[in-house]
């Protein structure tokens, strides 16, 4: 009922920049938070930024002020802008979106596929 689609991943030169999208379609009546999330091999996943219904954001330490989340209500979709790039900063980043569908009373969460950051040194 509920789709993500990822997209924006590639290969960056560090100090580049890289732009991440992900947009949910489907029945959905609302959207509570929206977030990324990134794993580096052999790691478990971590948190890198949410933004709520409010427009409210927050970051991991080690991205704040290079990372940017936002949102465009109007088209589902989540976008995480990546400046300052660093080798670190290579992982797959999946996009967690809590939504509501139509017909439901409650949220769940939602996980895009997936999409490769590479950052070369």
């Amino acid at each position: 009922q509920v789709q993500l689609v990822e997209s924006g991943g590639g290969l960056v030169q560090a100090g580049g920049s890289l732009r991440l999208s992900c947009a949910a379609s489907g029945s959905i009546r609302s959207i509570n938070y929206m977030a990324w999330y990134r794993q580096h091999p052999g790691k478990q996943r971590e948190l890198v930024a949410i933004i709520n219904s409010g427009g409210s954001t927050n970051y991991t330490d080690s991205v704040k002020g290079r990372f940017t989340i936002s949102r465009d209500n109007a088209k589902n979709t989540v976008y995480l802008q990546m400046n300052s790039l660093k080798p670190e900063d290579t992982a797959v980043y999946y996009c967690n979106l809590r939504i509501r569908i139509v017909g439901d009373f409650y949220y769940d969460d939602y996980w895009g596929q997936g999409t490769q950051v590479n950052v070369s040194s």
